[in-house]
């Protein structure tokens, strides 16, 4: 089983990936991999609502949103993490979301259905809880557990030396990492055990304008 870790900050070695890092550290422990994977400093579009990826199952911007769907749909688990900007998850992972949720959505590949996922958050001061809030939207609606922690999952510090002074933050990624590991075997469990997956109906769509 492998879980992929979504670095959203521009830093590859910064705040956000010292909280990843003691996560990923945990999965590994309970015999889990796990994949980085760093957005990078490059600009990414917001999604266009241009259907491209309904019919050709792929965004039309040919950039990481692509390659991550690709790594998405062999992996069993995600955590996503942000620095906190504004109150809010930074630009770059918000556009990065928007699309590959909607490309996910449009290409009809599921790659996330009942796939647990959680989000970290990286601040030097406050935001933590409306970042968190905002990440979570995106697995609620695609059917993904959201593994939970013992608190938020939030580290603080203004450098990665000072979030490894934040023991609390970092003790909360290792429980995060612990209960994504425990709910992944779990579930291949169950598999093993021949529970089958929810059914499913069609899709209803309701508008409210008359």
């Amino acid at each position: 089983m492998k879980v992929i870790l979504v670095n959203g900050s521009p830093h590859k070695d910064g705040c956000t990936f010292t909280a990843l890092e003691e996560v990923a550290k945990a999965l590994n422990e309970e015999g889990i991999d796990t994949e980085f994977f760093h957005l990078g400093t490059k600009p990414l579009n917001g999604c266009i609502a241009c259907g491209h990826c309904r019919k050709h199952q792929r965004c039309v911007f040919p950039d990481s949103v692509n390659e991550f769907l690709d790594l998405a749909q062999e992996a069993d688990g995600f955590i996503f993490g942000s620095p906190v900007h504004y109150a809010a998850a930074g630009g770059a992972i918000t556009s990065f979301l928007d699309r590959v949720f909607y490309t996910d959505s449009g290409s009809g590949k599921q790659a996330f259905y009942l796939k647990p996922a959680a989000a970290v958050v990286s601040a030097r001061r406050a935001g933590t809880t409306a970042s968190l809030d905002q990440l979570n939207k995106y697995f609620t609606i695609k059917e993904m557990p959201i593994i939970s922690s013992k608190y938020w999952n939030m580290v603080h510090g203004n450098t990665p030396e000072e979030v490894r002074k934040d023991e609390e933050g970092l003790q909360i990624m290792r429980t995060l990492g612990r209960n994504m590991a425990w709910f992944l075997k779990c579930k291949e469990a169950g598999i093993r055990a021949g529970i089958p997956f929810p059914s499913q109906e069609e899709g209803l769509r309701t508008n409210f304008i008359r």
